[in-house]
């Protein structure tokens, strides 16, 4: 039976979700600080839906951007984990992560609050397509 989108993962159904050695992912760790698997006693890790999210970005700005380790940290640091998870998505870098907030609409305006209803399925339906990979 596979395990539900929210579900954690161990090691080594991250490791091949996101198609490298577990040794690969161990490494990581001692790399980036903002790679956190969870521990339980014995030290065995489990990966949280949030952490594959960062590490298919780190992955995909490693293996296929061409990114050095120290790269990624910049980027990292520059402009946070989200930029991270994008590049997991596929959003070019220089590309921007999200479009800025609209203004807010008066309460009574019912357009405004239709729009702002779109935004936020939108916003939903990005989530649940993160949380399917």
């Amino acid at each position: 039976m596979a395990k539900g989108p929210d579900a954690f993962r161990t090691i080594s159904e991250a490791a091949d979700e996101l198609d490298v050695p577990q040794h690969v992912l161990r490494f990581w760790e001692t790399r980036f600080s903002f790679i956190k698997p969870m521990k339980r006693a014995g030290g065995r890790r489990f990966y949280r839906p949030s952490d594959i999210a960062v590490l298919r970005g780190v992955r995909r700005l490693l293996h296929d951007e061409g990114y050095t380790i120290k790269g990624v940290q910049k980027l990292q640091r520059e402009q946070g984990l989200k930029r991270l998870v994008a590049a997991g998505e596929g959003v070019a870098v220089g590309a921007p992560v999200e479009k800025p907030m609209a203004a807010a609409k008066p309460v009574g305006d019912r357009g405004g609050l239709l729009e702002a209803l779109h935004d936020l399925e939108t916003i939903k339906a990005r989530l649940d397509g993160l949380l399917k990979k």
